[in-house]
């Protein structure tokens, strides 16, 4: 298990966009509230908000694209490689959208959020306000997101946290997504405690 009680746990970020995931993490980490530090940023895009986000936060970002690999397994090395060149302990998929083989020494300690109640709503090509299309289509009542740790399938994997809310009447994508986001930046952060304190059945040894 990964000793993290008595020094700040190290977090790769994986990201494809905004960076308002990686953005909110660190905000805890600024004001005391996750006892961690973000070493490494990977990004699959080269272009995104998310890239300059985390340069604003101290991290020039390590831009690993899909499609400048030749398959899977050669694209999933390159990020396991600047992961562990950065010793990260929990590596959190922050809007991350490209499936990678996660190598065995990172089973268990890789991290998803995703904007749903899983296993409703989920699996490949159901992100973003895709979600929350397909939530308010369907006529549900309540939404929320989950996190979970990472298998090699999407939205699959033990689930750490769930928060749930409201849909409402008049609700489009947009405001839905406003409203989950708000849970996604609390049970984000539980989860990474959770780790932290070696309270998860499903963690590493």
């Amino acid at each position: 298990m990964v000793n993290t009680k008595q020094r700040k746990l190290r977090l790769g970020i994986l990201l494809s966009g905004g960076g308002t995931t990686m953005v909110n993490i660190q905000k805890c980490i600024s004001d005391g509230t996750l006892n961690a530090e973000i070493v490494v940023v990977i990004s699959s895009l080269s272009t995104v908000r998310g890239v300059e986000l985390a340069k604003g936060i101290g991290i020039e970002p390590a831009v690993i694209r899909k499609k400048d690999h030749p398959d899977i397994t050669e694209f999933s090395n390159c990020i396991a490689s600047e992961l562990d060149k950065a010793k990260v302990d929990l590596v959190i998929q922050a809007g991350w959208l490209c499936l990678w083989r996660i190598p065995k020494q990172y089973e268990n300690r890789v991290m998803n959020i995703h904007p749903a109640l899983l296993p409703s709503f989920g699996g490949q090509g159901i992100w973003g306000h895709h979600v929350h299309e397909a939530v308010i289509k369907q006529g549900c009542k309540v939404s929320g997101c989950t996190v979970h740790f990472c298998t090699n399938e999407y939205d699959k994997g033990t689930i750490i946290v769930q928060r749930s809310c409201k849909v409402k009447d008049d609700d489009d994508a947009d405001s839905l997504a406003a409203r989950v986001f708000k849970e996604e930046c609390k049970a984000y952060p539980k989860a990474i405690r959770l780790f932290t304190e070696g309270k998860l059945a499903k963690q590493s040894k």
